[in-house]
């Protein structure tokens, strides 16, 4: 109310709309136009700081499951060969079984060969017997070509060598009875 005139919202607005209408005249182009320019890389010709939402189909700026981009991220940094190796000792007993999960550990999985350390030597040689069937497994659950073969060992031996001197010899046997 300043001298008598009361500005109300449809003036305000018409005056919104002159003032549209001279920046476009100034451009060179129509209310309501976008001036033509290049399409980005996402297919779009905008002003980047002015935000755009998608339409009814799929597009890269819509929010995307967790899964798809760590997946994502693991094939663009190359870490899928070294998750692949992860999943082999983290689900080991879940690949393998629980029964023999407890008699075998993976110790070491390089360039396709698995290394296996079993607890008894009775289970080193059972796993040698059931080593397609566990590679089957293996594959079944983590993807072909992870691990192509497997290398099993039974427990070390003791060492009877302590110290820095040694006599060359087998060390001792039964002498103690």
């Amino acid at each position: 109310m300043n001298g008598g005139t009361q500005t109300t919202g449809r003036d305000l607005a018409k005056a919104a709309l002159e003032a549209a209408r001279q920046k476009a005249a100034e451009r060179g182009t129509p209310p309501g136009r976008r001036k033509a320019g290049k399409p980005s890389a996402g297919g779009f010709a905008q002003n980047p700081r002015r935000r755009r939402w998608s339409g009814a189909g799929a597009d890269p700026r819509d929010p995307q499951p967790l899964g798809r981009l760590a997946s994502r991220l693991a094939v663009d940094l190359g870490w899928n060969d070294r998750l692949a190796n992860g999943q082999v000792f983290g689900r080991w007993a879940r690949l393998v079984g629980e029964e023999v999960a407890e008699h075998a550990q993976p110790v070491a999985l390089k360039d396709g060969e698995l290394t296996v350390r079993a607890s008894s030597t009775a289970w080193a040689t059972q796993l040698r017997l059931l080593q397609g069937q566990l590679l089957a497994k293996i594959a079944a659950g983590v993807g072909h070509g992870v691990v192509k073969r497997m290398r099993i060992h039974g427990p070390t031996a003791p060492s009877w060598r302590k110290g820095l001197r040694h006599v060359s010899g087998r060390g001792p046997r039964d002498t103690y009875g």
